[in-house]
């Protein structure tokens, strides 16, 4: 493990991603079902990085990528989804809920 983490958006896989130095530790993917919503679908830290709250870094530089872009949150991710209940009413404006 190195010590330079960074958050890098990937969107040629569909993820925002978790690096050391050059090695991916983790990351948030997501699909996107139209023009105005970003899918969260799955949240994965490298077992290496696990209790260093990476994750959840990783998730609050996404959604601030999301809102950035103008668009909205699905959070099908139950990692994703239990961070923004976590911040209640920092997201609400950008979030909608699956049903």
């Amino acid at each position: 493990m190195g010590t330079m983490i960074d958050h890098v958006h990937a969107p040629d896989l569909h993820r925002y991603e978790i690096r050391d130095d050059d090695a991916v530790a983790g990351f948030a993917e997501y699909r996107l079902p139209d023009d105005v919503h970003v899918d969260f679908v799955h949240t994965e830290v490298d077992d290496a990085y696990e209790g260093q709250g990476l994750a959840s870094g990783l998730v609050a530089f996404a959604l601030a990528d999301v809102r950035e872009q103008g668009k909205r949150i699905v959070p099908h991710c139950p990692y994703v989804a239990r961070w923004i209940k976590k911040h209640a009413g920092e997201y609400d404006d950008i979030v909608d809920w699956p049903t």
